[in-house]
């Protein structure tokens, strides 16, 4: 994880698109009769484990599974009566266009949202249940952003900013309020950064209740889109993150503004990270995030020590993750802990070794999941094998007991892992 503390001033220098304290206490009325209060609890587990006092707020608890349907609905609000029966627009990669679609509907407004083609099947498939045009377009946010204008402005319908409006921003940092009512005497705010919506309004939020709070924003190490904007650095951006709900190529306007002024420092993560994060919580919390979701736990997990002591208020922001993919990142999670592992061994092609190796591995405890040899693909003799086992370990320090074992028979052996 990299991090460099400071970004600035501390109080927001003013101007008509800063949100104000007051700005989010109108969003709190707007959104309570219909917005979940959602849990916000300490972690018992997790704060023994990382040495710190951590504080989950579960916004994948939302009805469409993330903390979005805050500012969507808010901004919706808002729309006169004209606005209202054109309809609106938007682009989104998931939880944003769920959101709109789900409010817009409850409200009698038709929606049509932009989504890249890439994004996940999960998303795509819920936003066009909740009731919404759903028009796959574009590699990237950016593209579908742009496409989003032109047909809305061909359709004559608003626009719906997924972070850079002020009262998007201000549905987002009603979070901080209901958290601080809570737990008022947090340290720090660890929040995921995309566009910088979120970050934003809780900023805003927890600055005017406790103006020493620290908020550190977090974004994916392939995305430093916010990082680099605000530290002026020029960190490339690529490939496809885990967090695709914070993998976004350039921060809105209005949002750096406010991430200059108030957020007291941005930290990157790794996918392994990631992975490792969101892995945690779904085996300590029982609760599913997506990659961005897990983010704030992952900056935690990759420095420690500088939270180390202190109470720390994590906003688990989405969970909105495809069922193939977390299958994957869950087994990738076994695989680096040593319980899931594929071993290649090199055996003699004659009648018995398989029986001979199973035996040792079922003598150690473990359990063969799958096996398989490879005959013609190697530069092993040709009267020797390889042969692909699949087992299932207890942990690192017990997948070296069979290894050893399996030496001692006299065979050599190579570990994959991840």
């Amino acid at each position: 994880m990299q991090h460099e503390d400071g970004l600035g001033g501390r109080q927001a220098s003013g101007g008509a698109d800063l949100v104000t304290p007051a700005d989010i206490a109108a969003a709190q009325a707007v959104l309570r009769p219909h917005i979940i209060d959602t849990t916000f609890d300490r972690s018992r587990t997790l704060s023994d484990i990382l040495g710190a006092e951590l504080w989950l707020k579960f916004e994948n608890l939302q009805f469409t599974g993330s903390f979005k349907e805050r500012g969507a609905l808010n901004r919706l609000n808002a729309l006169g009566p004209e606005e209202r029966q054109r309809g609106v627009i938007t682009m989104s990669a998931g939880n944003h266009a769920q959101g709109v679609a789900y409010h817009a509907r409850r409200l009698g407004i038709p929606a049509t949202i932009v989504m890249p083609a890439v994004t996940p099947t999960v998303k795509v498939e819920n936003t066009r249940a909740l009731g919404a045009e759903v028009v796959l377009e574009g590699e990237s946010l950016e593209e579908a952003s742009a496409h989003a204008l032109e047909l809305g402005a061909r359709r004559r319908l608003t626009f719906v900013h997924p972070y850079d409006d002020r009262l998007v921003i201000a549905g987002q940092g009603t979070i901080a309020l209901e958290m601080l009512a809570k737990t008022p005497t947090l340290d720090v705010l660890v929040v995921p950064i995309g566009g910088g919506g979120l970050i934003s309004g809780i900023a805003v939020a927890a600055k005017s209740i406790n103006p020493h709070i620290q908020v550190i924003g977090v974004q994916a190490a392939l995305y430093p889109s916010m990082y680099n904007a605000v530290k002026g650095q020029h960190l490339p951006m690529r490939g496809d993150s885990l967090a695709e709900g914070i993998a976004v190529k350039a921060p809105g306007n209005i949002t750096t503004r406010h991430v200059r002024a108030l957020v007291d420092d941005i930290v990157l993560v790794s996918e392994a990270d990631i992975e490792a994060a969101l892995s945690l919580l779904l085996q300590i919390e029982k609760t599913v995030v997506e990659g961005a979701g897990a983010a704030g736990l992952a900056a935690v997990m990759a420095d420690r020590h500088r939270f180390h002591g202190k109470r720390v208020g994590l906003v688990l922001c989405g969970g909105n993750i495809d069922t193939r993919l977390l299958a994957s990142v869950l087994t990738r999670g076994l695989a680096r802990e040593g319980r899931l592992s594929q071993l290649s061994i090199d055996i003699p092609d004659r009648p018995g070794q398989l029986a001979r190796v199973t035996g040792v591995i079922a003598e150690a405890g473990a359990n063969i999941v799958e096996v398989y040899h490879q005959r013609v693909f190697t530069v092993l003799p040709a009267k020797g094998a390889e042969l692909h086992v699949v087992i299932e370990t207890r942990d690192r320090r017990h997948l070296e007991s069979v290894v050893e074992g399996l030496k001692a028979a006299g065979y050599a052996v190579h570990v994959k892992g991840v």
